[in-house]
């Protein structure tokens, strides 16, 4: 089976969307012919077991990106193409030229059809995407992919296309290790985007609240600028008088991100609005307990004892963060483990493939 991949940047600071091909790639490439389009950016990842192009992606040349894509299909001709994303002109032109070639095209928006996305500069932006070709795009599609039962419901929610399933995010977890030890370490881990949605500010009016309590640890607050910089949460800790626990580190990849993972106590991401949430995700892989909140689909939590999974306010906040520094260490531990097996069973990258290809066949099955 040939199967055509589209996502507009394969660079780091593409976040979720950018790390989400990086790792379904890893395990769909050794089970079909996996091609993989895109544009040329910035600090771009490594990507295994496929076939990576390069087109045009200048909105000035639109011509030229349309007969580089065209070129593409009449050489791979692929039995699907899988487009990753939503609101660039570029998503919805290869739907559409997909389409006119009659090759049915899936879409996964990651999120970017949430309806706190779509509110997101409504005005100037979203509705007029909408009216001009966005919601044509979805509509002519054969099938939307969410990752959650959430996104699912509010794709169904927003009518523009009812042929929608479930495919989780998935990782890869070979090579990557527990953690081999629970002894405390007094560190707390943010790792996000610097984006106002993942709750960065009511992670510090938190850690505020609890400074006395929280005498001797550290909180890293890691990830890539965005409505924040460095220097705005640095401001923002000075503020909060709690300089002296809040470290900003900026954005933290391969081996150092893991490695910040095991040596953290837990986890934290008060986040408002998640299609997935990969960092959870990757904190459980190494053994780190989690506190999320109710906005990242990711009621296993509870069910596998591995964390909390809280509503969204700095009350509940303080308190899980106060459980958790009366847990004794070997119930640490337990979570930790729990955490670990919540992933293998649910989540690593040869299942994710295993679905996405079942999703690929009954599509493509019933088209051609």
């Amino acid at each position: 089976m040939k199967v055509l991949h589209y996502i507009p940047s394969i660079s780091r600071a593409g976040g979720g969307v950018s790390a989400y091909l990086q790792l379904l790639s890893y395990s769909l490439g050794k089970i079909v012919e996996l091609h993989i389009i895109s544009h040329h950016t910035k600090d771009e990842l490594i990507l295994e077991n496929c076939h990576i192009h390069f087109i045009e992606g200048r909105l000035k040349h639109p011509i030229k990106m349309k007969h580089e894509y065209w070129a593409l299909l009449d050489e791979i001709q692929p039995n699907i193409v899988h487009v990753n994303g939503c609101w660039m002109l570029q998503c919805s032109w290869t739907v559409f030229w997909a389409r006119s070639k009659g090759y049915p095209v899936i879409i996964s928006p990651h999120g970017m059809l949430e309806p706190w996305n779509i509110k997101k500069n409504y005005w100037t932006k979203k509705l007029p995407a909408l009216l001009m070709y966005q919601k044509r795009s979805i509509k002519v599609c054969q099938m939307l992919v969410a990752t959650a039962e959430t996104e699912m419901k509010n794709l169904i929610d927003l009518g523009y296309n009812s042929n929608i399933t479930v495919v989780p995010n998935g990782l890869t977890i070979d090579g990557i290790k527990i953690k081999d030890s629970w002894k405390e370490r007094k560190q707390i881990l943010f790792l996000a985007l610097f984006r106002r949605n993942k709750g960065i500010d009511i992670l510090m009016q938190a850690i505020s609240q609890m400074k006395y309590k929280l005498k001797g640890w550290k909180v890293i607050v890691a990830g890539i600028e965005s409505d924040y910089t460095i220097n705005d949460l640095k401001t923002i800790s000075d503020e909060l008088k709690i300089s002296e626990i809040i470290n900003v580190v900026g954005p933290l990849f391969g081996e150092e991100k893991w490695k910040a993972y095991r040596e953290s106590d837990v986890f934290i991401l008060p986040t408002l609005n998640e299609n997935f949430g990969i960092v959870i995700a990757e904190s459980l892989i190494c053994g780190t307990p989690v506190i999320t909140t109710k906005g990242a689909p990711w009621p296993q939590i509870p069910k596998y004892k591995c964390g909390w999974w809280i509503n969204r306010s700095i009350y509940e906040l303080t308190q899980a963060i106060d459980d958790f520094i009366k847990t004794p260490i070997e119930t640490r531990k337990t979570m930790g483990i729990n955490g670990r097996k919540l992933i293998e069973e649910n989540f690593t990258s040869d299942i994710v493939a295993r679905k996405m290809v079942e999703v690929y066949k009954k599509v493509a099955n019933s088209y051609f």
